[in-house]
């Protein structure tokens, strides 16, 4: 089952440093299952660091554009 993409743009900043930290909490979680016992599917794990990628990125471009 596919994941809804999230459109970063539309979220404030706040709400990014918050999702950042929840999806950065999740993939702790999996990274500890997965040394545990092996993950269903871990492929998740690229996702969820990819997702993270996204999302600092976005960060990151504000924090640029707020500057100039």
């Amino acid at each position: 089952m596919a994941k809804k993409k999230i459109d970063y743009t539309e979220l404030s900043l706040d709400e990014l440093y918050e999702l950042e930290e929840t999806e950065k909490l999740r993939l702790r979680k999996l990274r500890f299952n997965h040394a545990v016992a092996a993950l269903e599917n871990p492929l998740t794990l690229r996702q969820l660091r990819r997702e993270i990628a996204r999302i600092k990125t976005e960060i990151r471009a504000r924090e640029l554009s707020g500057n100039n």
